[in-house]
């Protein structure tokens, strides 16, 4: 989309407000947002080859800004990914090899396309860019003459993420790590001079690096450029958002699965999923409005949190995977046929039943055995046969979503789930496992 000067109703930092989406904003970036089009980056952190839903906020506020008529610049951080940023944390990070990083960044490339526009003839498509790619070749003594010496110690000491380091949070701070933000504060000067970028968007806790850049801007150029930050993302409780028992909730179906990950949205509260439904969703404002309404009036039906988990799912994976999610989802919770169950991969299936009482059986006694043996004397799921028999009767005993009719019933090959699993169920909602060896 070209930049317009019509787009009144794609203001992008009212975008930003209703939803939520601003912290601080440097006095006349709206203004600049008004005359032209323009150039924005944000950093991404390349220690990993998939972006985890952290990483989101930053990607939606390109997708608003690339929506506006503006250009979207990401920019990998390979260079300051072998420092480490000391905002908001304690201990330097782990420092990676060059082809660790190129690796992680074709992988984040991949993502993000996706998500925004990279590959029309439009003025505002994307790039994505790699810091490693100006700093490898800079030396110490050059970065010292034309960077160090635009910006004070006192300067830099003033920052707050400084502060916290020096005033006994941690381990104190290395030199490497203190140079964190003249390296950051480069980058914005780098491309304010190459890609004419004059803006830096990021977490809150990104103020002091972006202002940094700023200043070095003025400083060495006599140009002014600007700054936008978001609010840290937190669950209503305070604790860290996008951070469970098992880790991050990645975007590569490789680490978290599609139906994790749409768990993970369908299971947020309901204060959060009013708040996370206009950050993590394209919707407008009247549609937004409408959802809460209904929310508010009828809680229990939790439709915030399905429409959030349909938006977020579609988004980073597909419809069909939000389908199937779905369709996974009710094989807990709702009356799914033995069809829906066979649907479901290995993998999915897995989850889904994750830390149900499993057993394990040799594949050679399903010939000479039927369900009554297999769930008494192969695997303790009933402690005695006559109780089997009596929920049998009673119509409490299912196989792979199947009500068993008779305790006579064989199993066969036929039966396996992924040609290794049988599913139990005993009442509405006791699950046993099989795994056929």
């Amino acid at each position: 989309m070209l930049y317009n000067e019509n787009l009144t109703q794609m203001n992008f930092i009212e975008e930003l407000k209703w939803r939520g989406m601003i912290h601080d904003i440097m006095p006349g970036t709206e203004e600049q947002l008004a005359k032209e089009m323009t150039t924005a980056y944000v950093g991404i952190d390349p220690t990993a080859d998939s972006l985890h839903i952290g990483h989101l906020v930053s990607i939606m506020i390109l997708k608003h800004f690339q929506r506006c008529g503006h250009k979207p610049i990401f920019l990998v951080g390979g260079a300051t990914g072998m420092i480490g940023d000391p905002s908001g944390k304690s201990q330097e990070r782990n420092l990676l090899d060059e082809t660790t990083l190129r690796h992680n960044q074709e992988a984040i490339k991949a993502q993000l396309s996706h998500l925004v526009d990279f590959d029309s003839s439009a003025e505002n498509a994307a790039e994505l860019v790699n810091n490693y790619d100006w700093m490898k070749e800079f030396s110490f003594l050059d970065f010292i003459r034309d960077v160090g010496k635009m910006i004070t110690v006192n300067y830099m000491m003033a920052k707050d993420s400084v502060k916290k380091r020096f005033n006994g949070q941690g381990d104190g701070m290395s030199f490497t790590e203190f140079t964190y933000q003249l390296v950051q504060g480069y980058d914005f000067l780098h491309l304010f001079q190459s890609k004419n970028c004059k803006l830096q968007m990021g977490g809150s806790d990104q103020w002091g690096n972006i202002t940094t850049g700023t200043e070095l801007i003025r400083r060495k150029l006599g140009a002014e450029a600007f700054a936008v930050t978001c609010p840290l993302i937190k669950k209503a409780d305070g604790t860290k958002f996008g951070k469970t028992e098992s880790g991050n909730i990645w975007l590569d179906a490789r680490y978290t699965s599609p139906y994790k990950f749409y768990q993970f949205w369908l299971n947020v509260s309901d204060e959060d999923a009013e708040s996370y439904i206009r950050i993590f969703t394209m919707l407008d404002q009247e549609t937004i409005a409408n959802l809460i309404s209904a929310h508010r009036e009828a809680p229990h039906l939790r439709q915030l949190q399905k429409r959030l988990a349909e938006e977020v799912t579609v988004m980073i994976h597909s419809r069909e995977e939000y389908e199937k999610a779905v369709k996974a989802s009710e094989l807990l919770f709702g009356q799914a046929t033995t069809e829906a169950l066979r649907s479901i991969d290995e993998q999915t299936l897995m989850q889904v039943f994750e830390g149900v009482p499993t057993f394990e059986v040799d594949r050679a006694v399903l010939a000479d055995t039927n369900i009554l043996n297999l769930c008494t004397e192969l695997c303790p799921i009933f402690p005695s046969k006559s109780e089997m028999r009596k929920l049998v009767q009673g119509g409490g005993v299912s196989l792979n979503k199947e009500k068993v009719t008779t305790i006579d019933r064989t199993i066969n090959e036929n039966d396996l789930l992924n040609n290794k699993q049988l599913l139990i169920q005993k009442g509405k909602k006791n699950y046993f496992l099989i795994i056929v060896k």
